[in-house]
């Protein structure tokens, strides 16, 4: 019981005593054989988008495609290795035809590549990303398609100061409630909060918090230290992140019928991850592999 509650404290949990019986199992780090990073997707073709960038792609819905555009150093920042960021986004609509916004000379996308979601179950996909401000530093920023432009539906507040970066961690209904939630990590750098905001009637509404959490290496091109998939079994989805020195994956997720965020499982590795964390689930067991910065490949299961 000492180490959970010490487990909790570390995590800025304010009422982690226990954690669930379904997370007795222990997780396990071993060493593993093959490492293969997600796909990225392509790489747009226009000539206008960022040297680093990628392209999202929807399955469904009127926008098709999505990428930033416009490349600047007007935010000289470099959080992601060098000090080019966008000052655009451009989408593809699914009859081909193409919008772009621009943004004003005090903000960037501080991000690689977009992501395209059907926040709402609408059928047509919003469009996430991470916006920064030169005086307020970042937000999380949910653009859609209105009146066949990009506009902007709602964000969550800048941080408050330049060169304050958030790092998105995923999306899904992590609190079982029935509306979906984006997961980031503010500050990554700087003690860095996992916190989750829930989409609701088009507006971000906070939905949890914790701290001490890091889901990103400073100055590095790699932004998805992150992974969901149920790790405890109660049909919800949880997410793998690891803490603010990285060589600790936590597994958190919401809790109970009261819905708590907390730590399911805490697991220490060799060295600070590097790479995107893979999650795999085959007959309701998932595997995360993981690379470390001295090279080495883990696999983690119960």
């Amino acid at each position: 019981m000492a180490k959970v509650k010490a487990l909790s404290v570390a995590l800025g949990l304010a009422a982690c005593v226990s954690l669930p019986a379904a997370a007795a199992a222990e997780w396990t780090a071993k060493p593993g054989t093959a490492y293969t990073a997600p796909s990225e997707g392509s790489r747009p073709t226009d000539g206008q988008s960022l040297p680093d960038g990628h392209v999202a792609v929807a399955p469904k819905g009127e926008i098709a495609k999505a990428w930033y555009i416009q490349p600047t150093k007007r935010y000289r920042h470099a959080i992601l290795g060098d000090d080019i960021e966008a000052g655009g986004l451009k989408i593809e609509l699914r009859n081909g035809k193409t919008v772009e916004l621009s943004l004003p000379q005090n903000r960037v996308f501080e991000d690689r590549t977009p992501r395209l979601v059907d926040l709402d179950g609408d059928g047509e996909s919003e469009i996430i990303t991470l916006l920064s401000s030169s005086s307020g530093g970042a937000a999380v920023a949910v653009y859609g398609l209105k009146a066949g432009k990009i506009a902007l539906l709602d964000q969550t507040p800048f941080i408050g100061l330049s060169n304050r970066w958030r790092n998105f961690a995923g999306v899904a209904d992590y609190n079982g409630d029935g509306a979906l939630e984006i997961a980031e990590v503010v500050t990554p750098h700087i003690g860095g909060t996992l916190r989750f905001w829930s989409w609701k009637d088009n507006k971000l509404q906070p939905a949890g918090a914790a701290k001490f959490f890091s889901n990103h290496a400073l100055g590095a091109y790699e932004q998805r230290l992150s992974a969901t998939a149920d790790f405890n079994g109660d049909g919800r989805p949880d997410l793998a992140v690891p803490g603010r020195s990285r060589d600790v994956l936590h597994l958190m997720g919401f809790i109970g019928d009261a819905r708590e965020l907390k730590p399911i499982a805490s697991i220490v590795l060799r060295s600070s991850i590097a790479g995107a964390i893979v999650a795999n689930t085959k007959g309701g067991n998932t595997t995360l592999t993981v690379q470390v910065r001295d090279g080495s490949i883990w696999d983690i299961s119960q």
